[in-house]
């Protein structure tokens, strides 16, 4: 159901240094580029991602409660992500680890500008595995 998501920044150039990172990992580019709007995805693929400069001109601001989660398919890639957004500016908002004992497992990091993002995965929870 969700084509893509936009997330403000006040500065572009920064933003796309960040998800151009971000994206790599996951194998896609920048699908659109203009002066104010960047997003990164791929044609038909999964939902993407946007950094646009707000339209109003007013200051982009953080929505509190709002978070963008990115699935990953192991634990290995909730460290890479977690590890690039950490490399490209991002800030720490909880390290890699497993959630909980239902499986899932993520990290969670703020872009430059202030939002929140997670990377996480669902894995095979221990009790179920007999480990």
């Amino acid at each position: 159901m969700i084509g893509y998501v936009t997330l403000g920044t006040n500065d572009l150039p920064r933003a796309a240094a960040f998800y151009d990172a971000l994206a790599a990992h996951f194998g896609v580019g920048r699908m659109m580029d203009f002066e104010t709007f960047i997003a990164w995805g791929e044609w038909g693929g999964a939902p993407g991602i946007a950094a646009t400069l707000p339209f109003d001109g007013q200051p982009a601001t953080v929505g509190n409660g709002v978070m963008v989660a990115l699935e990953v398919k192991s634990p290995e890639d909730v460290h890479a992500v977690y590890d690039i957004a950490m490399a490209h500016g991002g800030s720490d908002e909880g390290a890699p680890g497993p959630r909980g004992d239902d499986g899932f497992y993520a990290a969670y990091f703020r872009d430059p500008d202030g939002n929140k993002l997670n990377a996480f995965c669902m894995v095979q929870p221990a009790e179920k595995t007999g480990e």
